[in-house]
């Protein structure tokens, strides 16, 4: 792990996310606690940390993950998260790869040629504890980062032999549902990519369960399942974090914002702001802006 934290420290000089040579493969490094939660939108992936701590809320469940627990996402997700253990001397440093649904599929037969275990939970956000053999893996493909002619080759190997080693564990047959077309699992990531893509759009729940071929009754179930979130809830999540990005990184003022998001009213868009973020947009910009200027997290 000691290797690992040092080799995603090289490719992360300094705070942030670095895209490494191979596509979907990222360093990431932060030299302090957070003071705010980040909101952001989490794409279907795994996260190594080889030192620090980290702590993502999604809805109502908090997960925490450090250099003993590896998180996994299985669907596109929007999530509150905080660094909760970091410093100067000793940043948080995580290693980052994107899944590839295909190729999870491809390699899903592999590993269960009889059939996927039974599985009883399908959230989007899974922790499990982290092991030797999957840590290796890792290093070696950071490794491969200093040899470009290598890395072509062999980095999609060990990335395969990442993916075979997280689907054989435990967690392995949620990892596994990501790639099966009529899990529903893979059902509500299609639900979610409509949604990501159309979120300024008026929704209709009946609609997008008939697009999965769902009934409204059984799509409703299992999205909150997934998401701990109604597809309402999901939607305005959407729209609150883009028009936050839209007020604190474009300048756009509140009623521009929330029309540029979907919403007809800007009172409501400002009353449902405040439930979420814990302030009104302009007091929460200008804070933001302020954390900005002053250097923190």
């Amino acid at each position: 792990m000691a290797t690992l934290a040092r080799l995603i420290g090289t490719y992360a000089p300094h705070d942030g996310r670095f895209a490494l040579l191979i596509p979907g493969v990222y360093a990431i490094r932060a030299s302090r606690t957070n003071t705010e939660l980040v909101h952001t939108l989490w794409q279907p992936g795994l996260c190594i940390v080889a030192q620090g701590a980290k702590r993502v809320m999604l809805g109502q469940h908090v997960y925490e993950y450090d250099e003993s627990r590896l998180l996994v996402s299985s669907v596109e997700v929007p999530v509150a998260a905080r660094v909760m253990r970091a410093s100067r001397s000793e940043p948080y440093l995580c290693l980052r790869l994107d899944f590839d649904p295909q190729r999870i599929t491809e390699l899903v037969w592999k590993v269960y040629p009889h059939g996927l275990p039974r599985v009883q939970e399908i959230r989007a956000l899974y922790v499990g504890q982290t092991n030797a053999q999957i840590v290796n893996a890792a290093t070696r493909l950071v490794e491969l980062m200093a040899q470009p002619g290598d890395a072509e080759l062999l980095a999609p190997l060990v990335i395969d032999e990442i993916l075979i080693r997280l689907l054989r564990s435990p967690g392995g047959a949620r990892v596994a549902q990501l790639g099966l077309a009529e899990s529903r699992v893979h059902k509500v990531a299609k639900a979610l990519s409509w949604l990501r893509a159309n979120f300024t759009e008026p929704m209709k729940v009946e609609a997008l369960a008939k697009l999965v071929h769902m009934s409204a009754s059984a799509f409703h179930q299992h999205f909150k399942a997934v998401t701990s979130m109604s597809p309402l809830q999901f939607q305005k999540v959407l729209r609150l974090q883009e028009a936050r990005r839209l007020m604190l990184s474009m300048m756009m003022d509140v009623s521009t914002a929330s029309l540029r998001v979907g919403y007809l009213s800007v009172s409501q868009f400002s009353r449902e702001y405040s439930r979420f973020f814990g302030s009104s947009p302009i007091k929460d910009i200008a804070r933001l802006r302020e954390h900005l200027v002053s250097g923190g997290t």
